[in-house]
């Protein structure tokens, strides 16, 4: 039996932070001790991290959308001042660079902000985002010297000028400001910039700064945000994993990460940083997957990434912030590459173009296993952020030992009187965590009752990672005791409470209710003296409970996890609703819009429109509780024709560079002895609208593509395919073909990747070659319908 004693709640700190929206304000946001508070109620924010200055402002809103399906309610984003000045005097605010049109329709589609001022920013950007011109200015940048604060005070007086209008207080979607980025010993510099900001205008409930590196942050006068990455590209190239990393994956009431920037600081930490009893825990980089250096290529799956987010969660973070969330590019249109490399004194040589991240959305929009999984967080976090938030970490008596120990189940509780969440994470990366058999709870929470779940011994398997409620509020006055399903959300609809749960793989899905509820459905009911056990035989989307009790009665529905990661909740045809669909969804005023990557995409409502119209979409049919509409699939696309033009190649120099001698990316002069191919892209292709991808296997060490002569995108080899998104390229590369240009490792080269890939890194050393070239089209299905139906009535559908 694993056990575990939760105490009081310690009563949060107030009013020390000079923060909070004024009392003009639409709607107040405040902050204490412990959590955010919007308009009243505790808030979890869900911070998603999407670089409009790197992606064509002709994309933003679709991309934003996307974002905002996938449960993000906080928009992210930095302003790289060597793009907005490249040239001293000149300041661009337009076109892809335009902040104020890109904030304005993040607050039109009900998308709150973070805006990350910098005016050193990082973010992988070329000087941090400093312009070069700064150097010869002879200035001491990052400090209160006078000569370079006369130089960020008409830059953010501008930025400013742009964002008049658009703060929170003066009803705009600006919440949060954060100045600077990774600056461990100045605080009074920290303190100057907000004061600034502030002096030119800038007004937000929220002011921060990063607080990894045990940070000196101005005393009570900036909020410290914490992160945490799977994988690091920043590190040497050795085999194997990033040893700091590991401590993500354990429950702590550790906030700092000594790990992130290390390779920027020029001493180790010397403090202890902020003092977390006067500030809620609060992440703004937690990896939403990594980027690829030239040296250090990791390879990070969605396990990785939610499991991190799950352990984060359950240490008690109450603001989850991604870096990144969507993928994006580096700009090519400045004097100088904008990219972090040696050329520039950064230990690591990062791609010209590529910065995909790994990202839930990839640079061109690309969804990945991530982005579902991540959403299913995401919807438990809507629907009981607000509780969560007030509630404190507690950790079990037997706890892991060290870093290494992978033989205690980690687990924590969340609780504050009656009611709680238990947290378990079996997964790290690498490493695999093994099986725990004849595993059982006990939670002594503070207002007195001891609660053991499950009813039996269960096996957690290994990889799972999940979170378990305590006292959970179904509506109607019914409470479940426990459950081992994990909550997902909670709508209102038909005069009831619908509470959807979702099983974990391996685990029997029990609820555990007073002994005076009546329940009907798919279940095994055991009744005993001191409560109803509930088993659900098969989770599924007509595995639909209803419970009766004196209070009043409630519904719980229990997917299973396969059809967990299906869902979604958006606001359409005037409600909230249920989807389940394989493709993303996103929700645009009275329309619903798919994109389109899966074979056979369908689209299911709860509760369903009256009617559902566009074009390729079939008749609707029972699908459990939900009724669903098949659609039409992407069309097969004409294919490209691979011609090679050159099939000789020769290795780049073994060259090392940068502050830590890595090794150095190919120049651009390298790949004048590439193997050269190129593709003809078919006019056909690209009619319609959506994305196409142009998806190439090759073996190789680097690649990259050039349309009529300009360079769009590189890549290095890291495993999986390269992708290219050619709609923003799409009359020039039909008129010009795409050619890629790749080039086989220098035998002589230090290069990490992981180790199940590293077969295709060896065999690039004797071959550059483009082996497949596919183009794939992520068509859109737009969809309108009408004012929906009441849910069905219990067990009248079952699973089509």
């Amino acid at each position: 039996m694993l056990s575990l004693h939760a105490q009081e709640p310690p009563t949060p700190l107030t009013g020390h932070l000079p923060m909070g929206s004024s009392a003009s304000a639409p709607c107040s946001v405040t902050v204490d001790s412990q959590s955010l508070i919007r308009d009243g109620r505790p808030w979890i924010p869900v911070m998603g991290e999407f670089h409009f200055s790197r992606c064509p402002a002709a994309w933003w809103r679709e991309e934003l959308l996307k974002i905002k399906a996938g449960g993000v309610d906080l928009l992210a984003t930095y302003l790289f001042w060597n793009q907005h000045e490249n040239e001293r005097g000149t300041l661009r605010f337009d076109g892809d660079l335009d902040l104020r049109r890109f904030v304005t329709l993040c607050g039109e589609l009900g998308l709150a902000v973070a805006v990350r001022i910098g005016p050193w920013s990082h973010g992988e950007c070329r000087n941090g985002g400093f312009p070069d011109w700064l150097t010869e200015t002879g200035c001491t940048p990052r400090t209160d010297d006078a000569a370079y604060l006369a130089l960020v005070e008409p830059y953010y007086r501008r930025v400013a000028h742009e964002l008049r209008g658009l703060f929170h207080d003066d009803g705009g979607p600006i919440v949060a400001v954060q100045v600077e980025n990774e600056l461990y010993d100045q605080p009074g510099h920290l303190a100057t910039l907000r004061r600034m900001a502030e002096d030119s205008g800038m007004r937000a409930p929220l002011w921060t700064a990063t607080g990894w590196g045990a940070a000196d942050i101005p005393h009570d006068t900036l909020l410290p945000l914490y992160g945490g990455y799977p994988e690091a590209f920043w590190e040497d190239a050795y085999d194997g994993w990033t040893r700091e990393m590991r401590r993500h994956y354990f429950f702590t009431p550790i906030r700092d990460d000594h790990a992130i920037g290390a390779d920027l600081r020029s001493t180790a930490p010397v403090g202890t940083g902020p003092d977390p009893r006067r500030y809620p825990y609060a992440t703004c980089e937690l990896g939403g997957g990594m980027a690829i250096a030239y040296h250090r290529r990791p390879l990070v799956p969605a396990e990785d990434i939610t499991s991190l987010a799950l352990a984060k969660l359950g240490s008690g973070s109450v603001w989850q912030g991604y870096y990144l969330y969507h993928g994006c590019s580096q700009r090519l249109d400045l004097k100088e590459p904008n990219q972090e490399s040696h050329d520039t004194g950064y230990p690591n040589d990062l791609p010209t173009v590529n910065y995909d991240f790994q990202a839930p959305l990839g640079a061109y929009g690309q969804v990945r296993p991530s982005f579902h999984a991540l959403r299913l967080q995401h919807l438990f976090l809507r629907g009981y952020g607000a509780e969560l938030a007030r509630m404190p970490l507690w950790l079990p008596d037997a706890r892991p030992a060290s870093l290494d120990d992978r033989t205690t189940l980690r687990w924590a509780v969340r609780s504050a009187g009656e009611r709680g969440f238990l947290f378990v994470n079996n997964h790290q990366p690498h490493e695999t965590l093994p099986d725990h058999h004849g595993v059982r709870f006990r939670v002594h929470l503070d207002g007195g009752r001891t609660v053991t779940l499950p009813a039996r011994p269960v096996s957690v398997p290994s990889g799972a990672h999940f979170v378990w409620p305590i006292g959970l509020d179904l509506g109607a006055g019914l409470h479940l005791d426990w459950a081992t399903a994990q909550p997902v959300t909670r709508l209102e609809t038909d005069g009831a409470t619908l509470t959807v749960l979702a099983a974990v793989d391996g685990i029997p899905a029990s609820l555990s209710l007073p002994a005076d509820v009546r329940v009907e459905g798919p279940a095994r009911v055991e009744r005993g003296a001191d409560g109803t056990l509930v088993t659900v035989t098969e989770p599924d989307a007509g595995a639909l409970l209803t419970l009766t009790a004196p209070s009043g009665g409630a519904r719980v529905l229990v997917l299973p996890h396969r059809e967990a990661l299906r869902l979604s909740r958006l606001r359409v045809f005037g409600r909230d609703r249920l989807v389940l669909s394989d493709d993303v969804v996103v929700a645009d005023g009275d329309e619903l819009r798919l994109h389109l990557a899966s074979s056979s995409p369908s689209i299911a409502l709860l509760p369903a429109p009256a009617a559902l119209r566009g074009a390729g979409i079939g008749l609707p049919a029972p699908y459990g509780i939900f009724t669903r509409w098949p659609l039409n699939p992407a069309p097969r696309l004409p294919q490209p024709v691979l011609e090679c033009r050159h099939a000789q190649a020769v290795a780049a120099p073994a060259r090392t560079g940068g502050s830590h001698q890595r090794a150095s990316a190919p120049r651009e002069e390298d790949f004048d002895k590439a193997a050269v191919y190129r593709l003809t892209i078919p006019a056909s292709a690209l009619d319609g609208e959506g994305e196409v991808l142009l998806r190439l296997r090759y073996t190789g060490d680097a690649a990259r593509a050039y349309i009529g002569g300009t360079l769009v995108a590189d890549h290095f080899w890291y495993g999986p395919d390269w992708e290219i998104g050619l709609r923003r390229f799409a009359d020039a590369a039909v008129r010009h073909g795409v050619e890629i240009r790749v080039l086989p490792l220098h035998p002589a080269a230090r290069v990490h990747v992981d180790a199940s890939v590293r077969e295709g890194l060896d065999a690039a050393r004797t071959r550059a070659a483009v082996e497949a070239a596919e183009l794939v089209a992520i068509a859109r299905a737009t969809l309108v319908g009408s004012t929906g139906t009441a849910l069905p009535a219990p067990n009248a559908y079952r699973m089509a």
